[in-house]
């Protein structure tokens, strides 16, 4: 076989239709040895080549001779030393990271540990085995595809809409997606897939980490999976478990096909990725990739270099001030935007990568390189803006041109809905795009990621149906999972034939989802909250591959009825303005009467003073949003008008008559929407009507202006909307004859 010097760049295994390029970045490594295997069976290399070339640290060579499909590894030569953070040992056979694709995956046995398990010196002692029947081993591939005319949406922030979803929860039991692709990428881009997406009305599909993962040992011993994905193996491969074929090549052209006939249908993609710490764990972990390749230069070590720093909880963290690891992360992101056309990322714990020294600096190199790259500047970035260091909660610090996960959001929705007292002033300033959060560093009301559950926790079904976490089926005896859920079960831990009870749940997510969806900010839905999936009381399922974790399609009524009421809210949210600002209110105070673009009003009809903010018991408050006031223009230099509308939330158990308050030009309201019934008539309800607003409920009524101005506003689109809104259908169960809290029966 011939060997040539090669090029130190690009990194990784690359095909240029001749022959391909190996290189690997190893700063302490004394020499590197290039091993090829001829089948996923193999346990041994069938040639091993030295690398002789070396440049800026990085080791590479040209074999003219190769071909994509190849399967690769290396061994690395080099000190042996935990103390010093180095552990180098050639016995082991170790995944390139910039490995575009898994020829065989991890195998898991003894061998693949750097250090002897029945040494007392633990993993101070080195362990002489061979590794390479074991090892996962990367492949060289073709990248090529035919994108066609493929473009990105490049949806406006202020009109996304995000659709949390596992890839292969999301499909595994639709009887309507044909059974052969079911679970994969493939059956994600089905057309009843699409379709179902399109009537939801989402925008943007939001996937729970498709990079290809490890299946920690001790979760493949429970005969469980790391399911959610959070445990990376290979940064630039997607996982083939994911693939309707199972091989490498075909999985990256199934990706890319997914990816093409998402954007076609109008949605974005987005990915939710973990570049906090890899798969490898602390130093008790396996001897994979990084921590053979170059220990002290990938990973952050503890003034003890034996061991790690761990902001994760995962037992490792990249070292985010060494300028190779941080080459790493952009190659990664760049090549999904590239080459994989992705539109964005969710950042998982995304304060570790902010954490240069110890604290979290929100503005360290990380933000400045991504904010100067022309590619990654351009897409959508979203962080979860904490980790499980000290400091590490940054919701509302993170710097212009990201988006975060309001994590008080979610936590104040929950408990205003659960009838908690002291929230209504946050919970306002929460409805409006938490301006204090995000206005004081000039960023926009959809810098806030508004989301109420998420893959992590309960389902909305399960917030609103157990009042703690059922975790038993983890096999950590209950022990694992937040125990801090703010949820509340209606009266019954679990389910229920009590059906007072059942109306209750499902007027609970009805409100919490038309909360979630009229809020400023971006919204994100999880996956299965439209049609109330159930995960029985599992908050942490991260380790289900099972029916546990699949979405089931198999609706029942109320099932179908609260997927009706989500694809009306959505739609009414899309076609309203007042529910997509681009900028505060007017960057002032969201309270007082001299506001014309918004007002709050107590039940009696008045606005809210300070007195009523200030109360401790307040559960009721009106919104008024005028589409007259909004001040902003769109895309074509015209102002933004849209219909004025009033919603009414109610978190107290009982009815409440609220008085329909006076505005200047209005001649009545119009419900659209009531979360505890159907509206009824034709006919507006005049300023001064106390409305019934039944106990746990919300209702948005339009303000309808008088005749002869509805004609003159006939022109402007904005205005036709309410035809529109008037023909979706908004369904909902009848009013339940009673309400329950703790055991006791309330007539309502």
């Amino acid at each position: 076989m011939r060997v040539w010097r090669g090029r130190p760049y690009p990194l990784g295994a690359t095909w240029d239709g001749n022959g391909v390029n190996f290189a690997i970045f190893s700063e302490n490594a004394e020499a590197v040895d290039l091993c090829l295997f001829d089948s996923a069976d193999a346990t041994a290399e069938y040639r091993r080549i030295r690398l002789t070339e070396r440049k800026d640290m990085v080791w590479h060579c040209y074999l003219p001779d190769v071909r994509p499909g190849q399967l690769y590894g290396y061994r690395m030569h080099g000190p042996f030393d935990p103390a010093n953070g180095h552990r180098f040992n050639s016995n082991k056979v170790l995944l390139d990271p910039y490995a575009k694709a898994i020829g065989r995956d991890v195998r898991w046995a003894d061998e693949l540990f750097g250090y002897k398990f029945d040494d007392p010196k633990a993993d101070l002692s080195m362990d002489e085995r061979d590794s390479a029947p074991f090892a996962p081993l990367g492949r060289v591939i073709d990248t090529a595809f035919t994108w066609g005319d493929d473009r990105p949406p490049r949806t406006p922030w202020h009109e996304t809409i995000i659709y949390e979803a596992h890839v292969k929860g999301f499909s595994k039991l639709n009887p309507h997606v044909p059974e052969e692709i079911r679970g994969t990428y493939a059956g994600f881009a089905s057309e009843a897939a699409i379709q179902y997406l399109k009537s939801l009305g989402v925008t943007a599909v939001e996937f729970l980490p498709v990079f290809h993962r490890l299946d920690d040992r001790h979760l493949v011993e429970k005969e469980l999976t790391n399911y959610w994905g959070y445990n990376t193996l290979a940064f630039f491969a997607p996982d083939t478990r994911y693939s309707s074929t199972g091989t490498s090549d075909e999985t990256i052209r199934e990706f890319k096909s997914m990816v093409r006939t998402l954007h076609t249908a109008g949605f974005e993609v987005i990915l939710d990725v973990v570049y906090n710490h890899t798969c490898e764990g602390n130093q008790m972990g396996p001897t994979l990739s990084w921590r053979g390749i170059d220990n002290a230069s990938y990973y952050r070590t503890a003034p003890d270099a034996r061991y790690y720093m761990d902001f994760t909880g995962c037992g490792n963290t990249f070292l985010m001030r060494q300028p190779r690891v941080l080459q790493f992360i952009m190659d990664s992101l760049r090549y999904w935007v590239t080459e994989m056309h992705v539109d964005g990322f969710r950042f998982d714990l995304a304060s570790t990568l902010a954490r240069e020294l110890y604290e979290v600096d929100r503005l360290g190199a990380f933000f400045d390189i991504i904010h100067q790259d022309p590619i990654l500047s351009q897409v959508k970035l979203i962080a979860e803006p904490w980790d499980l260091g000290d400091g590490g909660y940054q919701v509302g610090n993170f710097p212009s041109l990201w988006s975060e996960w309001n994590g008080k959001y979610r936590d104040n929705v929950r408990k205003f809905w659960k009838g908690e007292g002291g929230t209504a002033s946050e919970f306002a300033t929460r409805l409006c795009g938490s301006a204090d959060l995000y206005e004081w560093s000039s960023r926009r009301p959809y810098s806030s990621i508004n989301f109420i559950t998420c893959h992590d926790g309960f389902t909305l079904n399960d917030l609103v149906s157990y009042n703690g976490k059922h975790n038993d089926a983890n096999g950590e005896n209950n022990r694992d999972g937040s125990d801090n859920n703010m949820s509340w079960n209606c009266g019954a831990e679990g389910a229920t034939d009590d059906a007072a009870i059942k109306a209750l749940r499902e007027r609970q997510k009805r409100n919490m989802l038309a909360t979630l969806l009229l809020s400023q900010g971006v919204p994100m839905l999880l996956a299965g909250d439209e049609i109330g999936n159930t995960q029985s009381g599992n908050n942490n399922a991260y380790c289900h591959d099972s029916e546990l974790t699949w979405i089931d399609w198999s609706l029942t009524d109320s099932q179908k009825e609260l997927l009706a009421f989500t694809q009306s809210v959505i739609a009414l949210r899309k076609i309203n303005p007042v529910f997509q600002r681009q900028k505060f209110f007017q960057g002032r105070s969201i309270r007082g009467q001299e506001h014309r673009d918004i007002a709050w009003y107590s039940p009696d009809g008045q606005s809210m003073t300070d007195e009523a903010w200030n109360a401790g018991f307040v559960q009721c408050l009106g919104l008024y949003l005028d589409g007259e006031m909004i001040g902003e223009i769109d895309a074509h230099g015209e102002p933004i008008r849209g219909e004025s509308l009033l919603v009414l939330l109610n978190a107290y158990y009982d009815r409440l008559d609220f008085t329909l308050p006076a505005v200047t030009g209005a001649c009545g309201w119009k419900t659209l929407l009531d979360t505890n019934k159907l509206p009824e008539g034709d006919e507006p309800l005049p300023s001064g009507t106390k409305y019934i607003l039944g106990g746990r409920s919300l209702a948005v009524l339009r303000l309808v202006p008088p005749p002869q101005e509805q004609e003159e506003k006939r022109e402007p689109a904005t205005y036709v909307a309410s035809e529109v809104i008037d023909k979706v259908p908004i369904l909902q169960s009848e009013l339940p004859p009673s309400d329950t809290r703790g055991g006791t029966t309330i007539n309502q």
